[in-house]
């Protein structure tokens, strides 16, 4: 059985010691000791997870966070911070961390964070088509992870891009709050419900100033939401 390859980066090499001997049994390994060589690590191996750290010279762990998920949005990342500051974890969560772990932990409970990631990024690539999105003024490719309207690239960050695919893809199918909560987010404690809401209003709002004549991402009061190809008024 082929073992996952987890990239360790951190700054101290006692916690990198220490993860590797508490992942060894599991899962194949490397290690980086900066932001900047994290990411060579990436483009060099092929990377299940990643375990990242904040604080670290050179390139620290939010700017390595966001290259990462720009190069591999496919691969999870959880943050390994020293601050239990609400305020950094949600940043950190904003820009396309997956998860989120204090120091110091228990390595059971960080092995089992990181079962969960894989075990749902496993469940995403199987629901995804991976395919591009074509409608009359605009586009949206999963490849280039690109949104086009009227030949205009859209910005918008890793989970926006995740909403906005993952609805496209499926086209009138209604999803719950819950549901997306699940796909797009996992099971991250601090992200509710209201996170799909703004999210949800973010790629509207781009969709809209971006000049697409109609709103296609519907709401289905009381339940969640579903996505449109034709005209309809536009949902408040």
């Amino acid at each position: 059985m082929i073992k996952p390859t987890v990239l360790i980066v951190d700054d101290e090499r006692q916690m990198r010691t220490m993860l590797k001997l508490h992942l060894r049994n599991k899962y194949e390994w490397i290690e980086a000791s900066n932001g900047r060589e994290a990411i060579d690590k990436m483009k060099e191996n092929d990377v299940s997870i990643v375990l990242l750290d904040i604080m670290m010279p050179e390139l620290d762990g939010m700017e390595a966070c966001k290259k990462m998920k720009e190069m591999r949005p496919d691969v999870p990342i959880i943050l390994l911070t020293a601050l239990n500051d609400t305020s950094q974890k949600v940043e950190g969560l904003n820009i396309g961390a997956d998860d989120y772990i204090v120091k110091p932990f228990e390595p059971e409970e960080l092995i089992a964070r990181m079962k969960v990631q894989l075990r749902h990024f496993s469940h995403t690539k199987e629901k995804t088509t991976n395919q591009q999105v074509n409608f009359a003024e605009w586009s949206i490719d999963p490849q280039a992870r690109s949104v086009k309207v009227k030949g205009n690239d859209l910005k918008y960050s890793p989970k926006e891009f995740d909403l906005l695919y993952l609805l496209a893809s499926h086209p009138n199918r209604v999803y719950t709050r819950e549901q997306l909560l699940d796909m797009i987010w996992g099971m991250d404690e601090i992200v509710d419900i209201r996170t799909v809401d703004s999210h949800v209003r973010y790629v509207r709002d781009k969709l809209k100033k971006a000049g697409l004549p109609y709103q296609p991402i519907q709401t289905i009061w009381g339940v969640g939401y579903k996505f449109i190809t034709e005209d309809s008024n536009e949902v408040k």
